[in-house]
């Protein structure tokens, strides 16, 4: 039987937990970016034909480019974090000393993400 199986099973759970939540942070980043090369090939396209309209050639700008790349960091930088947390808190759990728990990375990366939903939110704003 495994010592402290409760407390493995939690450990386990919240690292998934992690993990899917980076794996939706990389897939919103590679939306954010097929998104724009999709509007830049419509806007192609069209212009193509004749005259390239306004309202696609204003949707597309490098911000998409670089907000995709930044959520997709930011999505292995989470699993990475996990990764690292999990492994550490099982040592924890084995330990028989008392440990003072870490919200370092925690609050380091939930900062991190909701600054970078920030600054896309009001630049997507104020872009259009």
């Amino acid at each position: 039987m495994i010592r402290s199986y409760t407390d493995h099973a939690a450990n386990e759970r919240t690292f998934l937990a992690w993990l899917r939540t980076g794996i939706a942070v990389i897939a919103f980043g590679f939306l954010i970016e097929k998104f724009d090369l999709f509007v830049d090939t419509m806007a192609a396209a069209v212009s193509a034909e004749g005259v390239r309209p306004q309202a696609l050639e204003h949707m597309t700008t490098p911000f998409g480019w670089g907000a995709g790349h930044a959520f997709i960091v930011v999505g292995i930088i989470f699993i990475l974090v996990a990764t690292f947390r999990f492994v550490r808190t099982g040592w924890m759990l084995d330990d028989q000393k008392i440990h003072s728990p870490g919200i370092v990375a925690d609050l380091s990366l939930s900062v991190t993400l909701a600054l970078l939903l920030i600054v896309v939110s009001v630049l997507l704003f104020f872009h259009a």
